[in-house]
């Protein structure tokens, strides 16, 4: 798999590869779930990729076909993502800089390459070269498996979260050290 890094300057131009892939990964959710709608998806979409830091990579086969990509931007001072957060944790927990957390938003891969490492290659190639202290991640309480994976990657449970975003379901908000921070 050949992995490509993008930023904020390619968000318009890989807009239309992003939704293509999320309408297949989500396509039977969509059915059933207005949270898991592109359209909806698309609206996160661009107000994640017009964030100061956003950065993407998309993973491509030998072909050149998508395999899944990740995205994510830093939280900003003062941000709301913590606004739903119903367990209690000390105030300097989800006290924000600008600089001090990176917000992994979506990480997909499409059926063919489930199960094969992808995931965690798109994941780590994300995240490699973060500046930021700790990144954050949302996994919906109803994959269970999910939140297992994410657990035997280092990342670790923070909380019951539920976004104040119409038809959002409950998460567990959890928080991954970035080592690397140390270096930069």
């Amino acid at each position: 798999m050949n992995v490509r890094h993008y930023d904020h300057r390619d968000a318009a131009e890989l807009r239309p590869l992003l939704l293509e892939v999320y309408a297949e990964v989500y396509a039977k959710a969509a059915e059933s779930d207005p949270f898991a709608a592109v359209d909806r998806f698309a609206e996160g979409l661009d107000g994640w990729s017009t964030r100061p830091g956003w950065s993407c990579v998309v993973g491509y086969d030998q072909e050149g076909q998508p395999v899944g990509y990740a995205y994510g931007a830093p939280l900003p001072e003062g941000a709301r993502w913590w606004g739903g957060l119903l367990t209690e944790v000390p105030a300097d927990v989800t006290m924000e800089t600008g600089t001090r957390t990176y917000a992994l938003s979506e990480l997909m891969v499409r059926e063919p390459w489930r199960g094969t490492g992808t995931a965690r290659r798109l994941h780590d190639a994300l995240l490699a070269e973060r500046a930021e202290e700790r990144a954050t991640l949302l996994v919906d309480q109803t994959h269970p498996k999910v939140h297992k994976l994410y657990e035997s990657w280092g990342w670790q449970t923070l909380g019951d979260l539920r976004p104040r975003i119409p038809d959002a379901p409950l998460f567990h908000a959890m928080l991954l050290p970035l080592p690397q921070a140390s270096t930069h």
